[in-house]
C-alpha cells in the first residue's frame, strides 16, 4: 500500500517527502520494525516515539508518522494526534477486518475474562469459528497464544483480526479495558454488541476518579453506532448490567438497542431459584425469549453475572434457549478464576485472580458459602497502582477469612514492606487481631504457610494473581505461578 493512499484518510494532516513509499506493516516499537513498516511515533507516558525515529529509519522504516517534523531522512506523515492517526491507519491498512465477523467486545471492573471465555466456548460448541482477546489469551483460527496485555494497541489488534478474518473467524470476542478506550486501542473496530459487566474500585492510579473511571468506560457505549440498519446482522446493541447504577448513564449515552441482565425485576434477561454447591450453580434463566433451567460449572454469584451476560449475546445472535443450555453445562472453568488446585486432601486450595476490592469480595463470599470450616485468605496488592484501594482489600479479607497472611503481588518499584503496612489498618479495622493475620512480603513462603496452617474442612484462597505466571519485583519480572507453588506446598516439596 502507498503511503499516499494511507495520507488521504486524515484531513487534518501533510505528507512530506515521496508519497509513493510502499508500506508493508505498521509499528510503534523500533526494535521491531522491518524493512518498508511505517513507523508512528506515539508520545507516551514514560517515552515519547518520536525519539526513536532515527533508529527506526536504521532498521529500514520506509516512513514516519509524527506529531512534529524530525531531522529523520524519510518520508513523514505529519498529524496532529498520533494515536487517532494509527487507529485510521491501521483499520484501513488491514483491510476494516472487524466488519467481517460479529465482533463482542466485553468492558467492566471484573468479569471481562469469565464473560469471554463463556461466550468463546459456547458459540465453539455450536460450531462458530471463534477467536479471543483478552487478558490470559488469544485464539486465532485454532491457536491458543499467551496474552501481552489485556487490550492490544491499535496497529496489532487490527492486524490479528484480520489474521482472524482470514482464518474465517464468525465471531471474536474481546474484553475491552478502561485504559484501551482512553487511548483509543479499539477506535476503527465495528462491534456487534458491547457488554458492560460491572464498575466498582480500580485503575484510579491512571483514571484519578471514580468518575473519571466510569466516562473511560461509557465511551465504549457512546462510540457505538449512531445509525441504524435493515439488516438485522449489521444492527448493533449494547447489553448492560441492570443492576449496576452506572448502567443507566450508559444507555443514555448509546443509540443502540439496549439489553439489561441482572437479578432486579425489570431487567431483559432474569436468574432466578439460584442454588450454589460446591459442583456448580443451578438456576432460573427468564428473559424475553423464554424460560429455562440452566445448570453450570462456575460458583458464584458473580459468575451468575457473567453467565446472564453472555447468554444476553448468544439471545441477540439467534441461539435458541435450549441450545444455550446444553452449552452453558459443558462451559469449563476459566484458569485462575476460583480455580481448584490439585492435590490438598480434605482441605481446599482456590487459586483467583481477584486483584481489586470487589473482586476479592466476590470470591471470598462465594468460598464462605461453601467452606465447611476455617477460610485461609493469602492476599496482596500492586506497586505502582491504586493505593486507596489497599486498606479496603485488607478489610474485606479480614470479615471473610479466620487468618490472612498479606503477602506481595507484584510489587514493582515499590517496597513490599511498605505496601503491607497500607494493607495492614484495613485487616485491624476489618475485626482481625495480631494473632490472626501475618505480613509476610515472599509470596512463596506466604503459600507455603497457608497450606502448611490447613486442616480438614478448610479452604485457602490465593488471590491476585490467578492465571498470571510471572512476578515483576523492582525492574526485575521473575517467573512464578501461584498454581505451581501451591501444588509444591502441598507436596511438601517447595525450596
Amino acid at each position: 500500500m502507498k503511503l499516499q493512499e494511507l495520507a488521504g484518510l486524515l484531513q487534518l494532516s501533510r505528507l512530506i517527502g515521496n508519497g509513493d513509499s510502499e508500506i508493508n506493516g505498521i509499528q510503534t516499537d523500533s526494535r521491531k520494525v522491518q524493512p518498508g513498516d511505517l513507523f508512528l511515533c506515539i508520545p507516551g507516558f514514560v517515552q515519547d516515539g518520536h525519539d526513536f525515529a532515527a533508529a527506526a529509519a536504521e532498521r529500514g522504516a520506509a516512513a514516519l508518522v509524527a506529531e512534529r517534523e524530525l531531522p529523520v531522512a524519510l518520508p513523514t506523515l505529519l498529524v496532529k494526534d498520533s494515536r487517532h492517526a494509527m487507529a485510521v491507519l491501521a483499520a484501513h491498512f488491514y483491510g476494516y477486518p472487524s466488519e467481517t465477523m460479529k465482533l463482542i467486545g466485553v468492558t467492566g471492573t471484573n468479569g471481562k475474562t469469565t464473560t469471554c471465555f463463556i461466550l468463546e466456548q459456547a458459540l465453539a460448541d455450536l460450531g462458530w469459528r471463534t477467536g479471543l482477546m483478552g487478558t490470559i489469551a488469544m485464539k486465532v483460527g485454532s491457536e491458543w497464544t499467551e496474552a501481552v496485555r489485556t487490550t492490544q494497541e491499535a496497529h496489532d489488534l487490527q492486524r490479528n483480526l484480520r489474521r482472524m478474518a482470514d482464518a474465517g473467524t464468525d465471531a471474536c470476542l474481546m474484553e475491552v479495558s478502561s485504559h484501551a478506550l482512553v487511548l483509543g486501542r479499539v477506535k476503527g473496530c465495528t462491534f456487534r454488541t458491547a457488554i458492560f459487566t460491572n464498575l466498582t474500585q480500580d485503575h484510579l492510579d491512571f483514571h484519578g476518579t471514580m468518575v473519571n473511571y466510569a466516562a473511560a468506560k461509557g465511551l465504549f457505549f457512546s462510540r457505538l453506532s449512531n445509525s441504524y440498519q435493515a439488516d438485522p446482522a449489521k444492527r448493533q446493541y449494547a447489553v448492560l448490567n441492570g443492576d449496576d447504577p452506572v448502567s443507566v448513564q450508559y444507555r443514555a449515552a448509546s443509540a443502540v438497542e439496549v439489553i439489561t441482565y441482572g437479578l432486579s425485576e425489570g431487567c431483559d434477561v432474569r436468574a432466578t431459584n439460584i442454588r450454589f454447591s460446591s459442583q456448580g450453580t443451578e438456576f432460573r434463566v427468564a428473559s424475553y425469549a423464554g424460560e429455562i433451567d440452566l445448570k453450570m460449572k462456575l460458583i458464584g454469584k458473580f459468575n451468575v453475572y457473567n453467565a446472564l451476560a453472555a447468554i444476553s449475546s448468544l439471545l441477540i445472535e439467534g441461539v435458541s434457549l435450549e441450545a444455550i443450555q446444553g452449552s452453558m453445562g459443558r462451559v469449563r472453568v476459566v484458569p485462575g478464576r476460583l480455580e481448584l488446585v490439585d492435590g490438598a486432601v480434605g482441605y481446599s486450595v482456590v487459586l483467583d485472580y481477584a486483584h481489586t476490592p470487589d473482586g476479592l469480595e466476590n470470591a471470598l463470599s462465594t468460598i464462605a458459602e461453601l467452606a465447611e470450616k476455617r477460610i485461609i485468605t493469602v492476599f496482596g496488592c500492586g506497586g505502582d497502582r491504586d493505593r486507596g484501594k489497599r486498606p479496603q482489600m485488607g478489610h474485606i479479607a479480614a470479615r471473610y477469612s479466620t487468618y490472612v497472611i498479606a503477602t506481595s503481588d507484584n510489587p514493582r518499584s515499590e517496597p513490599p514492606e511498605a505496601i503491607l503496612q497500607e494493607i495492614e489498618p484495613g485487616l485491624l479495622g476489618g475485626g482481625l487481631d495480631r494473632s490472626r493475620y501475618v505480613l509476610e512480603p515472599d509470596r512463596r513462603k506466604a503459600i507455603q504457610k497457608a497450606i502448611e496452617m490447613a486442616s480438614p474442612g478448610d479452604v485457602v484462597l490465593i488471590a491476585g494473581k490467578g492465571h498470571e505466571t510471572t512476578q515483576t519485583i523492582g525492574s526485575q519480572t521473575i517467573h512464578f505461578d501461584d498454581r505451581i507453588e501451591a501444588q509444591e506446598a502441598i507436596r511438601g516439596t517447595i525450596k
